[in-house]
């Protein structure tokens, strides 16, 4: 299944923003991270316990927005990888997923 997320102009260089999708019946929170030209999908998801990881809506990138950030445990997860090199879940990953850019459009095809 293919989902069109947003236009690219609607996420910052750097910023963020979460979609909620209906897959099947299922609701299923992703994110994604835009940073130096590049986007990166993962489910919102901490390793750690499964909360969510945002503090605000759409806000997902600690303080100097150079890593993800889980909001209740304030792990550290690296953006381009969403590997955790910080907290309770140090050494585990986020679960990415896979988005695409058409034109001037962000893709998932989950």
């Amino acid at each position: 299944m293919t989902t069109t997320l947003c236009l690219i102009s609607d996420i910052t260089d750097p910023g963020s923003k979460s979609f909620q999708l209906d897959v099947n019946g299922e609701e299923i929170n992703i994110f994604i991270v835009h940073k130096d030209a590049q986007f990166h999908g993962f489910i919102n998801s901490c390793p750690h316990t499964g909360v969510n990881l945002e503090w605000l809506e759409d806000q997902f990138l600690d303080m100097d927005q150079n890593f993800i950030q889980c909001s209740t445990h304030d792990a550290l997860f690296e953006i381009d990888t969403g590997h955790c090199i910080y907290g309770p879940c140090a050494g585990d990953n986020l679960t990415p997923i896979q988005i695409q850019v058409v034109g001037n459009r962000l893709i998932t095809h989950i």
